[in-house]
């Protein structure tokens, strides 16, 4: 594997990363908003007590992301830049609004409503808007006149792919977080909410699946060079699909604390389907960045650059890891913690 992979490979672990936290952080802040109202279930506050403590670990591999993407393919900064601003711009105007209510709102209790409102609703718009950089990169919605690149705004819009791929995020994030809150609330022996969460994950995993299908089949005719590529990566895709099956099946499975469903082991083998799928769709992508302009050659910074940045986020993932393993034993397993929503 050459170093323009290496470096590939190293972007491509934290965008996953930061999708799966992002997909239960954003979806998460949503169900809050969603139960908050309904006094029949404690849905929200089990959301809220993973809400609270989690959103900033979440921006932790957003920044080790773009850092990566800027350090490892400097070539890519122009053109991405150039064709990423609008969505980009809008993507973190709204992430300075969540976090200013994450960090304020606990203090000043008279805020906490409109922080449910402000954290459901921005976690419904950032994955729409990131989901919308995809069908521009792959190309046929942008044109280049000389060193300028200008997205075809009136043909995006009104391209199936585009909301295809917003439809397949938002799913994955309400089917992601429903998953995991549910193994939160199996955690804490909340089985009323165990069960409402449980519910909604049986809902959008078919869903999310859906809008998956519709999103590849609505490339066609615009970026065929893709839909080929991707079918190259079969295998990947059926051991996919294969995860998903099991996966979503857990959730009825027997448990041994005397309810349907094993939402810990549902949860796993779906986040095993998502790296399994994002694998092949990255290979699919792959030599380009940007296609059919910029590849990850063309875009590669020098050897000794390349060489210190991949010592440097060695080291730096080596002192993190075991904080994030520390972070959750304290929030997501500590007993203590987790009773404290009664």
């Amino acid at each position: 594997m050459n170093e323009a992979y290496i470096g590939i490979m190293i972007i491509w672990l934290f965008l996953f990363l930061y999708a799966l936290g992002g997909a239960v952080d954003f979806g998460t802040g949503f169900w809050s908003m969603y139960y908050y109202e309904k006094k029949d279930t404690t849905a929200a506050n089990f959301a809220n007590l993973f809400l609270s403590p989690s959103w900033e670990v979440t921006n932790v591999f957003l920044v080790l992301f773009v850092v990566a993407l800027v350090g490892f393919f400097p070539g890519a900064a122009f053109a991405m830049g150039s064709l990423l601003i609008v969505p980009v711009s809008f993507v973190l105007f709204l992430l300075t609004i969540r976090s200013a209510f994450m960090v304020y709102s606990y203090t000043v209790r008279k805020y906490v409503k409109l922080l449910r409102y402000v954290s459901g609703i921005t976690g419904l718009l950032i994955p729409a808007l990131m989901l919308s950089v995809l069908p521009i990169i792959i190309g046929g919605f942008f044109e280049v006149v000389g060193d300028r690149h200008y997205i075809l705004y009136n043909e995006l819009l009104t391209s199936p792919t585009l909301y295809a791929h917003i439809g397949f995020g938002l799913a994955s994030q309400l089917f992601l977080s429903s998953l995991f809150l549910s193994d939160y609330a199996s955690e804490a022996n909340s089985m009323e909410t165990y069960e409402v969460y449980r519910k909604n994950a049986i809902i959008f995993g078919p869903i999310m699946l859906s809008f998956a299908v519709a999103a590849t089949l609505t490339l066609i005719p615009q970026a065929m060079w893709m839909v080929e590529n991707m079918a190259r990566e079969w295998e990947l895709f059926a051991l996919s699909m294969f995860a998903y099956t099991i996966g979503y099946s857990a959730l009825w499975w027997p448990s041994k604390k005397g309810r349907i469903g094993q939402p810990r082991v549902a949860f796993v083998l779906i986040i095993g389907q998502y790296a399994l799928a994002s694998l092949a769709y990255g290979s699919a992508h792959m030599p380009y960045l940007v296609y059919p302009y910029l590849t990850i050659y063309d875009a590669l910074t020098n050897l000794t650059m390349f060489y210190s940045l991949t010592i440097g986020y060695a080291i730096g993932m080596a002192i993190l890891l075991p904080l994030f393993i520390w972070f959750w034993r304290l929030f997501l397993k500590d007993k203590r913690y987790l009773s404290s929503e009664k």
